[in-house]
This record gives structure tokens, C-alpha cells and sequence, in this order.
């Protein structure tokens, strides 16, 4: 139980890592653009924890409004492939995602603000509260939740 509960938090960390906004003139997602990685924890209800390894790639379209992602996250025990479609209306943020290897969908919604996202995100049985931080080529997510899954810390860089 705990494996399949495990990806879809970190699959959507990095999803909404995409989604954080430097509100650029050109758009808020214009400077996600390119390949990112990084590595972080995830912290469980019976007190384990795990790391995980991920690697993401962004598309910017829509004048910097619309971002495509492809991901490929894996720790010791699991791995998973998603794939999103984020979009920005003024401070608003919603999307979809998918993770092809299970079949597992979801939903996104919640506001941006330089630097920073909060969102509300969604699945099938999962429900979780995730913040992200921008700054430069680093971004940081953290996910909280009342399951299974507790928390998840998450740092990529550009790169």
C-alpha cells in the first residue's frame, strides 16, 4: 500500500514544481523551460523514510501561460513516469497529470504569487496541501497530507 501511495506525491511535487511562477514579461512558466533534477525525502505515516531521485523536462507555450511536463521519478522500491498539462490565468493555476505506468490521474488548482505557489491537489483517494519556492535555478516543494504519506520535501536544479 505504502508504494502505491508513495508516487502520486511525488509525481505531483514535481508537476507543481513546474508550476511555480517568476512572472516574467513573457509569461509566468517562460524561465521553467529545459531539463531539471534533483532529489528528496519522503516521509511516511509509520515513520519511514525514503528518498527519491527525479529528473523532469518542461515546455513552455501559450506566450508563457502553458506548460507541458514529462517526468521520470525512482527511489529503491519504485518508479513512475508522468506527464502534465499546467496553466496560468492571472494568479490562478489548474492542470491535469497523469502517470502512464498505473493508470492514475488527477487534478490541480490554486494561486501564484512571485516566487511562490499554493495548491490544492488531487486523485482518486488522495488529497494533499503542497507549497513551492522559486528562487534562481533552485526550486523547492513541500507536500503535507493526512494519509499514508505525511510529507514530502523535494530541491531540483536547472541543469
Amino acid at each position: 500500500m505504502k508504494k502505491r501511495m508513495v508516487f502520486p506525491v511525488g509525481a505531483l511535487a514535481m508537476m507543481l514544481m513546474s508550476a511555480t511562477a517568476s512572472h516574467a514579461q513573457s509569461g509566468p512558466f517562460a524561465s521553467f523551460a529545459g531539463s531539471w533534477s534533483g532529489t528528496g525525502m519522503v516521509s511516511l505515516s509509520d515513520g519511514s523514510n525514503e528518498r527519491i531521485r527525479c529528473r523532469a523536462t518542461y515546455n513552455v507555450g501559450d506566450g508563457g501561460t502553458g506548460l507541458q511536463q514529462t517526468l521520470r521519478c525512482a527511489s529503491d522500491s519504485y518508479r513512475f513516469d508522468l506527464s502534465s498539462d499546467v496553466v496560468a490565468r492571472g494568479s490562478n493555476v489548474s492542470g491535469n497529470w497523469s502517470e502512464t505506468s498505473r493508470n492514475v490521474n488527477g487534478t490541480l488548482e490554486g494561486k501564484v504569487s512571485p516566487g511562490q505557489i499554493d495548491v490544492f491537489v488531487q486523485a482518486a483517494g488522495f488529497a494533499a496541501n503542497l507549497t513551492v519556492r522559486t528562487s534562481g535555478n533552485r526550486q523547492t516543494v513541500s507536500i503535507s497530507s493526512q494519509g499514508e504519506i505525511k510529507n514530502v520535501s523535494i530541491t531540483l536544479t536547472r541543469g
